[in-house]
Formats: C-alpha cells, structure tokens, sequence
C-alpha cells in the first residue's frame, strides 16, 4: 500500500477514479440545473490541478484528500445537499440511521461536506504555503487554518450571491439553508473545526518525528527587521533621493 502511494502515476489513477465516480453519479441528478452550478467549480478546480501538475505538483497525501473531498461533494450534487438519504443508507444496513440515533431533524449532509472542506483540504494548502511562501513553524499551521476561514466564508457570499441571482427553486437547492437562518456560520465554524483537527494532527506528527518542532516553532514567532509603515515609506523615499 505505502509503494502504491509513492507511485508516480498514482495522481492519473485518481484522477481515473475520480472521472468514473463522476460519472456514475451523473446519471438522472434530482435537479439538473442545481447539478450543473454545484459542478461549476469543480470543472475549474479539476482543470487547476491538471493544468498544475507538471510545474508544482503536490503530493501524493494532499491529492488523495482532495479526492475525497470531491467524491463527497459529487455525491451532494447528484442529490442536492439537503435531498441527501443517507439516513436510508444506514438504516438499510444497521436498521437505524444517524439522524435517529442524535435526534436531527434537518439532513446533515451538507454539514459533513463542509467539514470535511476544513478536514481534508487544510492539508493541502498548508504544502502550498510551506513549498512557496516558505511559511515554518507556527505559521504553517495558522495559515492554512485562516485561509480555510476565509475560502469558507468566500464560498458562503458566492451561495447568496448565486441564490440572489438565480433565485426559485434552483436557488433554494443551492442555497441549501433548510430553514436555519445561522446555517452560513454554522458551515463556516464546522469548515474551521476541521482544519484546526487537521492541522493538530500535523502538529502532533511533527512534534513526535521532528527534532527542531520547538525550535522553529520560536523562530517562526521571533521579531524581524524594524517596523514598517513610515518607517518604511521614510527608507523607500530617502533611497528614490539618492538616486535622484
């Protein structure tokens, strides 16, 4: 399994995967045209990290998260997030589902997609963030913990945004609110839950294997250079005198 996960094509079969996964639940969506605009982003998400993967490819880990993530979301797309049965799925199997088990009332599914948005894709922004902006030590984990925040909050203007503009049916799909006035902060906290479980799992890795955790962990948070502001603005002019 671990030389499985090492192989170089390993990105080509997921992506295989992936494509037949999308596939077969693309046949017969509840609503189409809620189906089409919940795709939207992952046709550009998709041909991102094609179009990527010769110059900065990621790793193996972090496109197996993605994965995930993907098939998650394709299996809310196909039903509509709210229209989701997978109360029926369990109980089909274990004879009672989750929604009997704690008592909910609304269908969680999309609750567990946007979680899973902090679980499984803090990771992969965190080797964005270590591999370009050179981010160590405290850094590498606050960032992508703050990014999540953000993207979530992104994608949550972009829900009312779209539900605005489409409005109906087609808006309410996607909106997906299910008569719970705080499901945006709601979404938003369970996205940054995730990513902070996520980042504390790294931490931890890391404090167990690597030798200089705490050491970087000091450097990252030491004071650099001087202020900047007027400080800086005083050098830039000074410099643009002398030059002068």
């Amino acid at each position: 399994m671990v030389e499985f996960l090492f192989n170089p094509r390993y990105p080509r079969w997921l992506l295989g995967i992936y494509l037949g996964w999308f596939l077969a639940w693309a046949v017969r969506p509840v609503i189409f045209s809620d189906w089409l605009l919940e795709h939207s982003l992952t046709v550009v998400w998709i041909a991102f990290l094609i179009l990527t993967h010769r110059r900065f490819p990621l790793s193996n880990i972090s496109y197996t998260l993605i994965f995930i993530h993907l098939c998650l979301h394709t299996i809310g797309a196909h039903y509509t997030y709210a229209l989701v049965p997978y109360n029926d799925w369990f109980r089909s199997l274990l004879g009672s589902g989750p929604n009997d088990w704690f008592g909910f009332e609304r269908n969680h599914f999309d609750r567990l997609v946007h979680f899973s948005f902090g679980l499984l894709l803090a990771y992969p922004i965190r080797e964005i963030f270590l591999r370009i902006a050179g981010a160590r030590g405290f850094w590498g984990y606050y960032l992508p913990v703050d990014v999540t925040m953000s993207f979530s909050m992104l994608y949550e203007l972009v829900e009312w945004a779209g539900a605005e503009m489409f409005g109906g049916e087609l808006g309410q799909a996607w909106l997906g609110l299910q008569g719970d006035v705080w499901d945006a902060h709601k979404d938003m906290a369970l996205a940054t839950t995730g990513a902070i479980i996520s980042m504390m799992v790294v931490a931890f890795i890391n404090w167990k294997f690597q030798r200089r955790f705490g050491e970087e962990w000091q450097e990252s948070l030491r004071i650099k250079g001087k202020p900047l502001g007027e400080v800086r603005l005083r050098e830039l002019i000074r410099e643009s005198e002398k030059k002068d």
